[in-house]
């Protein structure tokens, strides 16, 4: 049976995500157009040029850091913070997929990049991201 858009894309965040080289969690984000072609892709991990978690441990298991906290002190770039800067202002009236809730941090960057609608296909601790997308009357939902 051919996938709707919706799941088409949130299986590449998947396939996406497999690139990152966090410990904790593997996410990825994809960002798609009115035409539905891919704008830019992203995953989280280090900033160039720094070690990858992967290889030397995360910072945040070894102070016991629990998800959702301690954003400022890890040393990653989150799938949606890179997915927005490669997009740069194509990403304005885009359709942003990702396979987690966006943190607070990211939300507000969806918010003031234009991005009009995201597609959940997974989950995270902190839901402010959520409610900060909703009060900034961005479209949510949820596929499997």
């Amino acid at each position: 049976m051919r996938p709707s858009w919706d799941e088409y894309f949130a299986k590449l965040v998947e396939d996406v995500s497999r690139r990152s080289t966090c410990t904790r969690r593997q996410i990825g984000a994809v960002i798609v157009n009115e035409g539905h072609e891919i704008v830019s892709t992203g995953y989280n991990g280090v900033v160039r040029g720094a070690p990858h978690c992967e290889d030397i441990g995360c910072i945040k298991d070894k102070m016991k850091i629990k998800s959702g906290t301690g954003h400022e002190i890890c040393p990653a770039v989150h799938a949606e913070q890179n997915a927005l800067l490669q997009a740069g202002k194509s990403a304005r009236g885009c359709t942003l997929y990702l396979n987690a809730f966006p943190c607070k941090i990211c939300a507000r960057l969806m918010v003031n990049a234009g991005i009009k609608k995201l597609v959940v296909s997974g989950s995270y601790t902190d839901e402010e991201g959520l409610r900060i997308l909703e009060d900034s009357k961005i479209q949510v939902s949820r596929v499997k």
